[in-house]
């Protein structure tokens, strides 16, 4: 089989030693594609091994959602269960760790009313905001990877079978992951030291603005008083070190929600509830978007936008070099994990409070009138390329080059 047992078990050891960090006696919550079993038994042993109480697990199957999206009523996509939403919010406040295992089969809603799928995820975003607070919080422990699934791996590589396409996402999922090395945990752990370097370097810096320039591409992005670049392992309430996200190659920060002008235009296609967003441009004025245009997926940019007011402004600026591991591949992943760890982003909507000093113990008003935009959604989009400029302006107005020709140059 590929990837082999040794893998997919460096896989389950790495998202519960060093993704969520398990500690003794913590619950650890998965959820996962039903194709992905063989590899959540993994996770469970190895979470109880680690000292877990309990491991809930929630399978989730793409089909089943499809038929739901076609054949329901549509009153049933303005409801969502609460029983489920309470429990989610449960598990948070008794300090669980969330593992999501995310597959995504982009082409899956592509013939679905996109208004549907707008009203779908709008409910469902208003019923777990309190649960998907604590993540943004960084109050809980959360970690989010991704499994090969033969409907992913045919979008990736159409060229080749089935099996093969399978296999050849394998190979740069264990790349981008590091599960194929002898020591992938110590392997992980140097990585993060890595991020941690160029985060220390940014904070030092304390730019009030970066100026992003590539074709297509002139924008403006003020950073607020007190903003914090955060990369790789984060800490959460307790002290716990944890990955968010598994690979990453990012360092982020938050913008100022009121300070984003110019036009951007998007370098990769975005997988947005299952359909695909593509060859999309924005333009901003003090930090809202005003016009918008995209050639494939339209109705889909237009509904995600018009979510809530806050989907309009910018929420996350993340800095990821050309050359980087899965950006070498030349590889569209159609899976935002994936894509926007290849490529320098931004994110539509709301902000995370741990991007600002003290934010974490703001309310919402007070995060506003810092400067951190907050919204039902949170969609990254991916900007970068080997042409891509990025100039930070220092608190004495002086500029000083960040990014040239798509790396670091700071």
């Amino acid at each position: 089989m590929f990837p082999t047992q040794k893998q997919l078990q460096n896989y389950a050891d790495l998202v519960v030693k060093v993704g969520v960090n398990v500690q003794q006696g913590q619950t650890v919550v998965v959820m996962a594609p039903v194709v992905a079993a063989p590899l959540v038994r993994l996770i469970a042993s190895s979470a109880y091994t680690a000292g877990a109480k309990n491991v809930h697990v929630e399978y989730n199957d793409e089909e089943l959602s499809l038929i739901k999206f076609q054949q329901a009523p549509e009153e049933a996509f303005t409801e969502y269960p609460m029983w489920r939403a309470k429990a989610w919010e449960d598990y948070a406040h008794e300090g669980a760790a969330f593992i999501t295992v995310y597959s995504p089969n982009p082409d899956l809603l592509n013939h679905v009313d996109p208004a549907r799928i707008a009203t779908a995820s709008k409910t469902a975003s208003t019923a777990l905001s309190n649960y998907r607070g604590s993540l943004m919080n960084h109050t809980n422990a959360w970690s989010l990877i991704s499994y090969a699934t033969p409907e992913w791996a045919a979008k990736v590589f159409p060229e080749v079978n089935s099996e093969a396409a399978v296999t050849k996402l394998w190979e740069r999922i264990i790349d981008a992951t590091r599960i194929g090395l002898e020591d992938t945990i110590q392997a992980w752990r140097e990585h993060n030291a890595k991020l941690l370097q160029m985060v220390e370097l940014l904070n030092g810096k304390r730019y009030r603005q970066l100026h992003y320039e590539a074709p297509g591409t002139n924008l403006t992005v003020d950073l607020p008083e007190g903003h914090i670049w955060l990369g790789g392992a984060k800490e959460n309430a307790n002290g716990v070190l944890f990955n968010p996200n598994m690979p990453t190659e990012e360092v982020f920060t938050m913008p100022h929600r009121n300070g984003v002008n110019g036009t951007v235009r998007s370098t990769k296609p975005l997988n947005y509830n299952g359909q695909v967003i593509d060859h999309f441009s924005l333009t901003f004025q003090a930090g809202k978007v005003i016009d918008y245009s995209a050639e494939q997926g339209y109705e889909a940019l237009s509904n995600m936008l018009n979510t809530d007011d806050g989907a309009r402004y910018l929420g996350e600026i993340a800095l990821v070099p050309q050359d980087s591991p899965i950006s070498n591949s030349n590889l569209i992943f159609f899976n935002t994990l994936y894509d926007e760890n290849a490529s320098c982003h931004l994110a539509l909507g709301q902000a995370y409070p741990v991007n600002i000093s003290g934010g974490t113990g703001m309310n919402s008003e007070e995060l506003l009138a810092h400067g951190a935009n907050r919204s039902l959604v949170h969609e990254d989009f991916m900007i970068g390329s080997p042409d891509m400029n990025i100039d930070g302006v220092t608190a004495d107005g002086r500029r000083e080059p960040i990014f040239r020709n798509g790396n670091w140059a700071i």
